[in-house]
């Protein structure tokens, strides 16, 4: 008997029919190119894989992105004058009508929060999520424990603020966006840490999408035979992962009407700032971002601009602004013409939530990053596509800018210690700062064995959330810097 012949064209089933037309329907055929190549299990890991994409929207996502790199758009003007409040034009009774206009809704429930936190500390050393990271403060406390801390003093002024008799402080609902890489670590995080004081069913995490990363034709990267190499679709995709896992429902079931949007990795955000919320209600808009002064011409950070005369605000990226515009004066006030940096400390209403959501899904236009793309090559330059939180603005009816002091609330953690700039010691710094000025002034003293500038005191966030109610426990008394102040 003739011993049986091992030819694999015989044995490997094809792969099947309805998926591989489906691909050929979009030009992506070559994911099952080594598909003979394959074990079973890989077969089975593979077809898992292209099934669970949405193959006609990334398509779509895919043609549109490709089809608008390097259209013309229209030029950019500065920001109105009026569209901005300054922290020079602000009087003492703006912000205190604004602190309480804005501590009125928080108390009636229509605030939400919603973190972006998806990336994880890779620049920082570490692979925990960016919130897990501790600064150095003397409390050793987390980025995320900071932002906890803040929304259970917010609760409790607002609660404070009201004359109603009522006992327990409102609950202000935070949302927090994970990515794959981020969102079990995340979720342990916080359950090992009770959150941080807050209620567990207060707190919903959701993950942004990923998308496939593509060739310059717009063709998958295969990340090994059987996976397509995919990317986190950017900070952006928080409007399309609020929409699909049915999050803007949820909030608008809640009663919220107005959304404080955040990067995790700031030292120094106001969450749910009552201030902020309090100008956002009063100017009416549907949009409304912190913003500080660019500290000199060439700092790398996005600018507000007017697109096209009359146009809406955007944010322009650093590396997209014409060099002669980037150094441009305003000869009036003798300060830049496109001054004011986007610094991800954003509040939309929920309508406008919606509208973006439906709006970006629709247009489905992202933006192309060429980067080195781990494949079954090698490193393989290729496209990931993003969209990015100022995505927003331009659906806008109405944007208003908010200025703020960047020694008050920009402390980005973003660059190992050891770096030029944003680290964990440069952001820990500003904290101590901030808070020795806040001791002072409530009539603390302070002592130190280091020099003043290399040191000083922590606040906790649940004594006072911007410097408020500390004379009681500061006035007359000295604080040996470094040190947490508690009640």
């Amino acid at each position: 008997m003739r011993e049986p012949v091992n030819d694999v064209s015989q044995t490997t089933p094809p792969p099947p029919q309805a998926l591989l037309e489906r691909l050929k329907d979009y030009g992506q055929e070559d994911a099952f190119a080594l598909w003979d190549e394959l074990s079973s299990d890989e077969r089975q890991l593979l077809v898992k894989d292209i099934e669970s994409l949405d193959l006609s929207r990334i398509d779509r996502i895919i043609r549109c992105s490709l089809r608008s790199h390097g259209l013309p758009t229209a030029a950019i003007e500065p920001v109105p004058e009026s569209s901005v409040s300054s922290v020079e034009q602000r009087s003492l009774e703006d912000r205190e009508r604004w602190w309480k206009m804005g501590l009125k809704a928080i108390h009636d429930g229509k605030l939400g929060v919603l973190l972006l936190s998806g990336g994880q500390g890779t620049r920082l050393g570490s692979s925990d999520p960016k919130g897990c990271f501790n600064i150095g403060l003397p409390s050793g406390k987390s980025l995320f424990q900071l932002q906890a801390e803040r929304i259970l003093c917010v609760q409790k002024l607002a609660a404070q603020s009201t004359n109603d008799g009522s006992t327990a402080p409102p609950q202000i609902h935070w949302y927090i966006m994970t990515s794959p890489f981020t969102d079990e670590a995340t979720r342990r995080f916080f359950e090992s840490h009770k959150y941080f004081g807050l209620e567990a069913d207060q707190v919903t995490f959701f993950q942004q999408g990923t998308i496939p990363c593509v060739s310059g034709d717009g063709r998958y990267i295969m990340e090994s035979p059987y996976r397509v190499a995919k990317a986190p679709d950017g900070n952006g995709g928080v409007y399309s992962a609020l929409k699909s896992s049915s999050l803007l429902e949820d909030m608008a079931t809640r009663g919220i009407k107005y959304v404080d949007c955040y990067g995790v990795d700031n030292a120094l955000v106001r969450v749910a700032d009552p201030t902020f919320l309090g100008y956002f209600i009063d100017k009416g808009v549907a949009s409304a971002a912190k913003v500080v002064r660019k500290a000199y011409p060439q700092e790398k950070v996005g600018v507000f601009v007017r697109r096209g005369k009359g146009g809406p605000l955007t944010v322009v990226e650093y590396s997209e602004m014409d060099p002669s515009l980037t150094s441009a004066i305003n000869q009036q006030t003798g300060r830049l013409r496109f001054c004011w940096s986007n610094v991800c400390l954003h509040m939309f209403t929920l309508d406008f939530l919606n509208q973006v959501a439906n709006g970006l899904e629709k247009d489905s236009i992202y933006h192309l990053a060429e980067k080195k793309i781990p494949s079954i090559h090698g490193q393989t330059v290729g496209l990931k596509l993003e969209q990015f939180i100022f995505d927003a603005f331009p659906y806008a009816p109405s944007t208003a800018l908010y200025e703020v002091l960047r020694e008050e609330e920009f402390a980005p953690v973003k660059n190992a210690n050891g770096s030029n700039f944003d680290t964990p010691d440069s952001a820990r710094l500003l904290v101590l700062r901030l808070h020795t000025r806040w001791v002072v002034a409530a009539g603390g003293f302070l002592t130190h064995s280091v020099p003043l500038y290399a040191t000083g005191v922590e606040v906790s966030p649940l004594c006072s959330y911007a410097g408020e109610n500390l004379e009681a426990i500061c006035r007359g008394r000295t604080f040996h810097a470094p040190c947490e102040i508690t009640f």
